[in-house]
């Protein structure tokens, strides 16, 4: 695999905590301290389809690769705009593509990596030569937001990479999950109610989230995830020239880093601005560093990925 191009896209409302301090109880001095969040795009007048097709298209433009030539299109997502179609079929007709296969992958907010590894496992058979990776979430729609525990940690965007067979940047992927944990992060969909089963009205569910218990299995998970892949590629971790993980807490960034026994300058972020993004994370991050000129040619780059489900991934990319 080879990533050729990436790009992204945020909704243009740019929501503060002291905005959010004037809706509800709490303060820009209680969500900076505890996540290290400043601001977070919110939806409004856009959709999910709308800012992954704005993103796909600024990966499209540097790829050099055109969209007849495209095999693949998967879309890591939990806020899509239908429950069907899929986004990534919301994608393929708005790009016109009309020969890549096209399908959504839920794995929260390591969307982006499993869905870069099933691109990966394509391209090893030979199949495809070219696929569209994306996460894309508007979470703002998910959020109780009378919630202040949860919903001053979400934000919404996208994500895309274009990628290629023709290359071997992706040295080592792993994946886990553990489905015991998963009713940790949860957002429940509608109840079973047809003629035969009937229950009373319900309203939306939202997202629920035990913050203590995903602060713990991400501290414990991501570093193990992430030594596994280095040791798998066979590259030592002072190697590695930049961490790019999914943007939830910033003190679960400082205690990877600090468990890997790494500078925290080796761990870009952007969650000061975003906030959580989930699955559109990742992506969002890389199309930012790669953008800003902080990847070059050779240098090995771990992408690590955790969340809802509980699921997580990491690899090693050497670029």
């Amino acid at each position: 695999m080879k990533i050729l191009a990436t790009g992204s896209a945020l909704p243009k409302k740019v929501v503060s905590n002291d905005d959010l301090a004037k809706m509800m109880d709490t303060s820009d001095e209680w969500i900076r301290t505890r996540t290290g969040i400043r601001t977070r795009h919110i939806a409004t007048d856009e959709t999910t389809t709308g800012i992954a097709v704005e993103a796909a298209k600024k990966a499209f433009q540097a790829s050099k690769v055109s969209i007849d030539e495209l095999d693949l299109i998967i879309c890591a997502t939990v806020s899509s705009d239908y429950i069907y179609p899929t986004l990534a079929c919301e994608v393929q007709a708005a790009l016109g593509a009309k020969r890549a296969t096209a399908f959504d992958i839920g794995a929260g907010c390591s969307g982006f990596l499993f869905a870069l590894a099933t691109a990966d496992a394509y391209f090893r058979t030979g199949r495809y030569k070219n696929a569209l990776i994306m996460g894309a979430e508007t979470l703002s729609k998910m959020m109780d937001w009378s919630d202040r525990s949860t919903c001053v940690l979400f934000g919404d965007g996208a994500g895309a990479a274009v990628v290629s067979a023709e290359g071997d940047q992706l040295l080592s992927m792993v994946q886990g999950s553990d489905g015991a944990g998963g009713m940790a992060l949860k957002c429940k969909n509608r109840s079973v109610s047809n003629l035969f089963h009937q229950v009373a009205a319900e309203h939306y569910s939202y997202t629920e989230m035990n913050g203590p218990e995903v602060y713990k299995f991400a501290v414990r998970t991501v570093p193990n995830a992430v030594g596994e892949a280095l040791e798998k590629a066979d590259v030592k971790v002072d190697e590695v020239k930049l961490f790019l993980l999914h943007q939830a807490n910033m003190r679960i960034i400082e205690s990877v880093a600090k468990r890997l026994g790494q500078p925290l300058e080796k761990f870009p972020t952007n969650l000061q601005e975003c906030g959580n993004i989930s699955a559109a994370s990742v992506p969002v991050l890389l199309d930012s560093v790669y953008k800003e000129g902080k990847i070059c040619k050779g240098d090995k780059i771990v992408l690590a990925g955790f969340g809802a489900g509980l699921t997580w991934g990491a690899c090693v990319i050497e670029w």
